[in-house]
């Protein structure tokens, strides 16, 4: 079955998604992390990145915020890029571990590997993989440079940030400890510790992950630079990953409800890929007790729905002018 979805739809959608979600006062800014607990609360905004190019987007999209875990994705990606699919699910693996996203004891449940790049363990792990081996330049300059291609633009390391995940990271100083002793650590802990926190604390913008997710549901070519930034095979692989995962251990009520496999963190950003055909991101402070923007969910699950997308519906959709 074929379904046509016009542009100004789409933006129509967008628009009233932003009206019903702006006023919503639930929720509260992450407070473990001083630097997230002052940014302005009342911040919003939704970007859709369709893959012919056209950004549809209102709001505050072009405000900086910490990419925090939405950045496992990418770097997630770029292990792939570097080692390939299969050697990332044998370092790391590919299994949701059902426990929160800073979860000590799944790695204990699972000494054989960290379950998925796309919880603290499995990230601070992918960090370490990350080639050149034992250059923490070389390493900082892939990793950014990947952002880079995947977002059609550069990040802004967010410096305040970056020095409060450093001085509260007793936790993820744990777990990267407990990775070596398991040895699934593979370059340097202390440096690995330091490429993740880093990496969390990039500012990005919403359009700019719009755009990533774009790249991702477009095969691996941005759909704005027209680069071809992975190859189109690890497509599937990195939207599996976020379909199990993206939402931590309410993942599954995530994708029931909104029918798109998407990445949440902490600094308010949520990032979702509809394959074949759009990248979306909301971007809003205030999280709820699991640690995901409130308006970012509301906003995302209302186009989906208004729209009547979802990932299992078998429909072909095609979009248009």
């Amino acid at each position: 079955m074929t379904r046509k979805i016009t542009i100004s739809q789409i933006k129509d959608t967008v628009q009233k998604a932003y009206e019903q979600v702006k006023s919503n006062t639930d929720g509260k800014n992450a407070d473990y992390i001083p630097y997230l607990a002052n940014v302005d609360k009342n911040l919003f905004g939704i970007t859709v990145c369709l893959l012919d190019g056209q950004i549809i987007e209102v709001g505050d999209t072009a405000f900086r915020f910490g990419i925090e875990s939405v950045s496992k994705v990418h770097t997630a990606i770029l292990a792939m890029r570097q080692y390939g699919a299969d050697k990332v699910l044998d370092m790391i693996g590919a299994d949701a571990t059902g426990l929160p996203f800073n979860s000590i004891v799944a790695i204990l449940l699972e000494a054989d590997h960290p379950s998925t790049p796309l919880v603290n363990a499995g990230a601070i792990s992918a960090c370490s993989m990350v080639k050149p081996l034992g250059d923490s330049v070389g390493k900082w300059k892939a990793i950014v440079d990947n952002v880079t291609d995947l977002c059609g633009g550069a990040p802004e390391l967010l410096e305040e940030l970056y020095k409060s995940e450093s001085d509260t990271n007793y936790n993820n100083r744990s777990i990267a400890w407990l990775l070596k002793n398991y040895n699934r650590i593979y370059d340097d802990p202390d440096i690995s510790l330091d490429l993740y926190t880093r990496q969390c604390s990039l500012g990005i913008t919403a359009t700019q992950l719009a755009v990533a997710a774009g790249t991702i549901a477009n095969g691996g070519v941005n759909p704005v630079t027209k680069k071809q930034v992975f190859e189109a095979e690890l497509s599937p692989k990195i939207t599996s990953m976020i379909s199990t995962v993206g939402f931590y251990e309410h993942t599954g009520d995530w994708l029931y409800s909104s029918g798109i496999p998407a990445k949440t963190g902490v600094g308010g950003g949520v990032m979702g890929v509809l394959p074949g055909q759009f990248g979306i991101s909301a971007f809003a402070p205030p999280l709820d007790g699991s640690g995901n923007s409130v308006k970012a969910q509301l906003a995302i699950k209302y186009i989906m729905n208004e729209l009547s997308l979802n990932i299992f519906s078998g429909e072909n959709i095609v979009i248009s002018e």
